[in-house]
């Protein structure tokens, strides 16, 4: 089974205020010893699958790198990541290659290297079309900026873009996200990611909302139920272009599902190199289904070298995420498929489970599938638990 490959850039030109990834300003003196680490670590691969405990395929056929911000690196240093990959495995001509853009941070060098990387599908972080929204969450795009990004993109022959969007900005109403739709739609993007707010600890925005603050324009956050709606909105408005959901957060034309993500849903394998970067491949012992693996979640721990943290995944657990990852898709889960798969023994529970959410209009039948509601996607948190029972070993 071809491999995914994950590279981590944890660098940005500001740190939004919504943001709880592991990403952050830093200064370029640090790019070059990440790029180091990062590119040691794909050249070791190999050796830390096997310490792992798991199986790793030499053929690739997606490559995604995320952050933070990866085109805020130098030209060489974006270029040597890439080489190594390639060294290391075997990229098929095909593949589908990413890597996330902020607007305004695509320069003609900048382009001209994403190209001769072999970059087929750019995605870029808009969040928002009105200014006013993008500037209130430290975004130093203007929708201006965003067009003219996207056109030089599609002038370079990238043409299968990604646009994400946040549901729930500081200012944002009904009528400013239908225009954020209606702009999106207008692109022709093939991809559309539409989040919504989260609001936790892990940002300065989310921190000032939970206490009730007025810092990063947190009293002009739309209410949890206004966030909703938005959500649902943008279903109802994409779809009517073509625009389908095919997975809680995502949207696509026909054809232009990403691969990559896709992976994680479908439990296939993967492996991350960088900072918070996570990892799944095949177990190699015949009892284990797999095994996850991730080193530090901040830029100190991971190059200090910290140990990489091991999660076994027995066979109950694995079904448990079969369960609550391909729920994620709209096309669901075929209990029948797992059943042949793990044992009718083992998803009786599910069953029964599946059975209760049904019965409260959180999930439907659609022919051998089970599937959530627009309600169920929703309360999708509420609705994954139902699936999970702790068997995970860490070691």
């Amino acid at each position: 089974m071809p491999l995914g490959v994950y590279i981590s850039v944890p660098f940005c030109r500001t740190k939004c205020s919504y943001c709880n990834f592991a990403s952050d300003v830093f200064s370029r003196a640090v790019f070059e010893r990440y790029v180091d680490r990062v590119c040691a670590d794909i050249e070791s691969s190999r050796q830390v699958a096997a310490e792992m405990g798991g199986e790793i395929e030499r053929a690739v056929d997606s490559i995604y790198l995320g952050g933070g911000t990866p085109t805020v690196l130098e030209v060489a240093q974006l270029e040597r990541i890439f080489s190594t990959v390639r060294r290391q495995f075997a990229v098929s001509l095909d593949a589908e290659v990413t890597v996330e853009c902020a607007p305004g941070t695509l320069t003609s060098a900048m382009l001209e290297s994403l190209l001769r990387c072999g970059v087929n599908r750019v995605s870029l972080g808009v969040q928002s079309f009105v200014d006013q929204e993008a500037a209130a969450v430290g975004r130093l795009h203007k929708r201006a900026i965003v067009l003219e990004d996207i056109s030089r993109l599609r002038a370079a022959g990238i043409t299968n873009i990604n646009i994400d969007l946040i549901a729930g900005l500081p200012h944002q109403t009904a009528e400013s996200w239908q225009f954020s739709l209606a702009e999106t739609i207008a692109t022709g993007a093939g991809h559309v990611s539409v989040y919504m707010l989260e609001v936790d600890e892990d940002s300065r925005l989310g921190r000032e909302l939970l206490a009730g603050g007025t810092r990063y324009h947190a009293h002009f956050v739309p209410e949890e139920e206004a966030m909703a709606d938005f959500y649902l909105a943008a279903g109802e408005r994409l779809s009517s272009d073509g625009i389908a959901q095919y997975e809680i957060s995502n949207f696509a034309r026909p054809g232009f599902e990403s691969r990559h993500n896709l992976k994680y849903w479908t439990r296939l394998p993967y492996f991350g190199f960088g900072v918070d970067a996570h990892s799944m491949l095949a177990s190699a012992a015949p009892d284990i289904d797999a095994v996850r693996f991730a080193p530090g979640d901040t830029l100190e721990q991971y190059m200090s070298g910290t140990s990489l943290q091991r999660t076994v995944v027995s066979r109950q657990a694995a079904l448990e995420e079969s369960f609550f990852l391909g729920l994620r898709l709209t096309r669901g889960v075929s209990v029948n498929e797992l059943a042949v798969e793990f044992g009718d023994e083992a998803v009786a529970n599910a069953r029964a489970a599946v059975a209760e959410l049904i019965d409260v209009g959180l999930m439907e039948q659609r022919g051998d599938h089970v599937c959530l509601t627009s309600r169920g996607r929703l309360l999708s948190n509420e609705v994954f638990e139902r699936f999970i029972l702790v068997d995970e070993v860490a070691r």
